[in-house]
Formats: structure tokens, C-alpha cells, sequence
């Protein structure tokens, strides 16, 4: 089905150095429209759950982006949960401040363009992501989810190009089963779209909370423990100033500033507090220079994508 476009396109300047084409080089980005890749389409449903939208983004010369609504009549609340996707709905100025205070995250700001999380599109498309991947590979995981959004999922047109939308909560409860998803998956699966019904995996509401209430309600889903918690709160909530507290993280620490493999845990919190108040982006940026530099731990760390 072909679905018209808003009409409207919204320029919105980011706050603070940004990268548009330099954020979807990680995390493997989003499609882009035509042969170019300055270009982003997002396809999402939009929270709430009434529709599914794709949002086009494309960054101008003088920094601006472009934003373009197709699928949705929720245009504003599409356009709110892209930016929210690109960390654009947050003030990025303070964020060189970080590094210019820290000469260590100073030095990853410069070397990586001044990169922000990059979220997923709702913590409800998050704990399904973990859901879905839990104990097989990334790329498994992702091929999985891919196939569901083809299959299950709204499909929109942007130029005449296809594009899918993981399928809406509505849909999943649906499901009696699927291709490589188990019984035990499903039923979680079916848990995580009844909360975002429910409205606990809503963005506003998990940001509104504090850290530990937030992590507590998330892990009495069942299947969520304490680090698919995290990924669902800092990486699907994107929570600003968020810190993980995982073999990852503190790895990744120890060694972008040359401590003793032995170092207390506290030395490495008070590390982080000098990143405040944007911890989690300078803990993202930390886990990408790592994972591109063989500095990982022999275990897997959440990805947006």
C-alpha cells in the first residue's frame, strides 16, 4: 500500500556538533532512500500504537536536518521519536563541555565526530529486540525481526521504495507462533507487547522515573534480567546521564585510561561522574572505540541496532 506523505518538511538544528550520515555508520544503520546514503528512513510504530509511520531525515549543509513524515497522521509524534532515535531531542552543547573536561572522552568526541547514541525506536521495539536475540547472534536476531517487519508489519512506500515497520503490539499478541522465535520466546514476547499496551514501555513514562524504580519494572517482564533492563532503559528510553554497570563497560574503562586491570570499582565511578550529566552517551562512545580497537571483554554488550 502506498501511503502519502505529510507535505511538511520540518527542519530542526541540532543542538551541539552533529553528524547525521556519521551516526548511521554505526550500530548498522538505517536504510537510506535511492543509491545515496544521506538519506535515513526510520519505519516504526509510532507510540501509542494507533499507527506506524516512516520518517525520512537528511542533514543540510548548514547543519539543519530535513524531516518528512509518510504513513502516519501522527506526524509531530513521529518527528519526536526519530529525533528521539538519533539523541537529537537532547541539548548536545553540553556534551562538548564533557570533553573538554575529560581529555579522554575529548579525544573519542573528535576521532568519532562527536557521536550520540543512537537509540532504538521505542523500549518497546528494544525489549522485543532482546526478546527475539536472546542467546543466538546479533545478525540472527535482527534477520528474525526483519522478516516479522515484512511479514507482520505495516509496509510504506517512500518514492516508490518499500520500507516495514516491526509489527505493533496488537499483532504480536496475535501470534500463536513463529519461525525460529521458541515457545518460551513467545511468551515473553507476548508479555512485552501486552506492557507497551499496558504503557510501561513508553518513553516519557520510563524517562520520568528514577533509574532504579525504572530497572525494577522493567525486570518483572518475564525473560528481562538486569542487563536487558539496562538496554531497555538507556537504549531504548535513552536515558541522557545513565550508567551500566557491566563487564563491557568497566572494561572498556579500565582500558581507555590505562588502569590496572585491578582497579576498584569506585575509581571507575568516579571516572564516570565527570561525564555527568551525560554519562550513558560518554559510555556508548567508550563501547563503540572499544568494540573498533579489540578492547572487549569475552562477552557481548547491548547494540541500538
Amino acid at each position: 500500500m502506498h501511503w502519502p506523505s505529510s507535505d511538511i518538511i520540518t527542519p530542526m538544528k541540532p543542538s551541539g556538533p552533529f553528524d547525521l550520515v556519521n551516526q548511521n555508520q554505526f550500530f548498522n544503520g538505517w536504510p537510506t532512500l535511492g543509491s545515496g546514503n544521506d538519506v535515513i528512513v526510520m519505519t516504526f510504530p509510532v507510540e501509542g500504537w494507533s499507527s506506524c509511520a516512516a520518517v525520512t531525515l537528511q542533514q543540510k549543509d548548514d547543519g539543519a536536518i530535513d524531516l518528512e513524515v509518510y504513513g502516519s497522521e501522527e506526524i509531530e509524534k513521529a518527528k519526536a521519536q526519530a529525533l528521539a532515535a538519533m539523541s537529537l531531542d537532547e541539548d548536545g552543547a553540553g556534551w562538548v563541555r564533557v570533553g573538554e573536561n575529560d581529555p579522554v572522552i575529548g579525544g573519542l568526541q573528535k576521532q568519532y565526530s562527536y557521536l550520540r547514541p543512537t537509540l532504538f525506536h521505542s523500549p518497546y521495539e528494544a525489549a522485543s529486540s532482546f526478546v527475539i536475540g536472546h542467546r543466538i547472534s546479533m545478525a540472527q536476531g535482527r534477520a528474525i525481526r526483519a522478516k516479522m517487519s515484512r511479514e507482520l508489519g505495516e509496509r510504506i512506500e517512500v518514492s516508490g521504495q518499500p520500507f516495514f515497520a516491526f509489527p505493533q503490539p496488537e499483532k504480536i499478541l496475535q501470534l500463536k507462533g513463529y519461525p525460529s522465535i521458541n515457545e518460551v520466546k513467545m511468551e515473553r514476547l507476548h508479555a512485552v507487547a501486552q506492557a507497551a499496551l499496558d504503557g510501561l514501555l513508553n518513553r516519557d513514562y520510563l524517562r520520568a522515573l528514577d533509574d532504579d524504580t525504572a530497572l525494577e519494572k522493567l525486570e518483572q517482564l518475564p525473560g528481562i534480567g538486569p542487563f536487558f533492563s539496562q538496554g531497555i532503559l538507556y537504549r531504548g528510553a535513552g536515558k541522557t546521564d545513565g550508567f551500566t554497570r557491566d563487564d563491557m563497560t568497566y572494561h572498556a574503562i579500565k582500558a581507555a585510561y590505562k588502569l590496572s586491570p585491578d582497579s576498584p570499582e569506585q575509581e571507575l565511578l568516579d571516572i564516570a561522574s565527570r561525564w555527568k550529566p551525560y554519562r550513558m552517551w560518554a559510555t556508548v562512545l567508550l563501547h563503540v572505540w572499544a568494540r573498533r580497537t579489540g578492547n572487549t571483554p569475552d562477552k557481548r554488550t547491548f547494540s541500538a541496532k
